[in-house]
C-alpha cells in the first residue's frame, strides 16, 4: 500500500470513529432529555397534587367545601 493510500485509509478510520463517537453522545444526550422530561412530569404532578390539597384544605376552613 502507498503512502497516500495508507493515509486515505487512516483518515477513513478516523471518520468512521469519530462518526460513531457522535452518535454514542447524541443517544446519551437523548436519553438524557428524555430522563429530564419525566423528571418534570413527576414533579408537575406532584405540585398539582399538592395544589390540590392545599385547595381542599382552604375550602374545608372556610365552609366553601359542600362535599363534607
Amino acid at each position: 500500500m502507498s503512502d497516500k493510500q495508507n493515509l486515505s485509509y487512516q483518515a477513513g478510520q478516523a471518520t468512521g470513529q469519530t462518526k460513531e463517537k457522535a452518535s454514542g453522545l447524541m443517544d446519551k444526550a437523548k436519553d438524557a432529555a428524555a430522563s429530564a422530561q419525566d423528571s418534570m412530569q413527576h414533579a408537575g404532578q406532584q405540585m398539582k397534587q399538592k395544589a390540590q390539597g392545599a385547595a381542599e384544605a382552604v375550602k374545608d376552613k372556610t365552609g366553601m367545601n359542600k362535599n363534607t
